[in-house]
């Protein structure tokens, strides 16, 4: 909701502020069709030729979370606390026997099922269930730190993937002002070839021409540019989670006591979505 508010100020106070200043939005908008169609169509076979299938819906995906915003909101935060810790105490107080089953198969897990949110988030799952299958299959031989690398290395890798579809927004952003002046060349090699007709004529053109510059910048700076800016940070907000379940496992296996081990997952989580001590303790306690 916020980027569409911020979508119509933009254009307000751009284009108010133009015809506030006696500007005519007659040739912008008889020039905005053709000069999209060769910006626009520009950009986008550029971003054909640079990306895969696969890549291109990511970029479309992470168009939508402009405006949906970050995944996830305190409850989502408190219920995976919940869920990795049940899933480690299990393992202390009943040892790797009890816990096989819930990570082999989370989709038919009693314990993972109460949580339907969070099981849509496969990389999430798969996290939680290959960690604690590495110390399954150890029977306790397995250094804490070197899970730790494991965890780690695995959250490099999924937030260097998540985040490709912003760098390709802000590959487009960066494109587009050279793009518009693509545009606003062949309105002026259009002008040179009509060189003969009368200043009214040519005035017209060349402010055609120009529309392209504006459109190629304007596109670039109020609109993409804003768009990769903030599809990172909600993919920065989104990625806080993982980090969440690394810290429980890794603080559970070092046997730091629960509220430590509460502490260290609470206090990694952004102030908005931060849950209190509290608010985590009892939770616990009433499961």
């Amino acid at each position: 909701m916020l980027a569409i508010v911020g979508i119509l100020i933009l254009l307000v106070m751009v284009f108010g502020g133009f015809m506030i200043s006696g500007g005519n939005m007659g040739p912008v908008l008889a020039a905005l069709p053709i000069e999209m169609m060769i910006i626009g169509g520009a950009g986008m076979g550029a971003l054909v030729i640079g990306n895969s299938v696969s890549e291109l819906k990511a970029l479309a995906a992470c168009l939508g979370k402009v405006f949906k915003g970050p995944q996830y909101n305190k409850q989502d935060y408190l219920d995976c606390i919940f869920l990795v810790s049940k899933l480690m105490k299990m393992l202390k107080v009943d040892g790797p026997v009890a816990v096989e089953p819930h990570i082999e198969d989370p989709a038919s897990s009693e314990i993972f099922s109460e949580y339907s949110k969070l099981m849509k988030d496969d990389t999430l799952i798969d996290m939680i269930c290959d960690t604690l299958r590495l110390v399954v299959v150890s029977s306790g031989t397995l250094d804490t730190h070197a899970v730790e690398d494991v965890m780690d290395h695995a959250i490099k890798t999924h937030h260097h993937h998540a985040m490709k579809p912003a760098e390709g927004l802000q590959g487009l952003a960066d494109a587009l002002p050279a793009l518009g002046i693509v545009a606003a060349v062949l309105g002026v090699v259009k002008t040179m070839g009509s060189i003969d007709k009368p200043p009214t004529i040519l005035g017209g053109m060349i402010g055609s021409a120009l529309v392209g510059t504006f459109l190629g910048v304007f596109l670039a700076y109020g609109l993409v540019g804003p768009f990769a800016n903030r599809a990172k940070q909600v993919i920065e907000a989104d990625a806080a989670i993982y980090h969440v379940v690394k810290q429980i496992i890794i603080a559970s296996l070092h046997g730091h006591p629960q509220p430590l081990v509460i502490e260290a997952a609470r206090t990694g989580i952004e102030h908005s979505n931060q849950p209190s001590f509290g608010e985590v303790f009892d939770g616990m306690r009433a499961r």
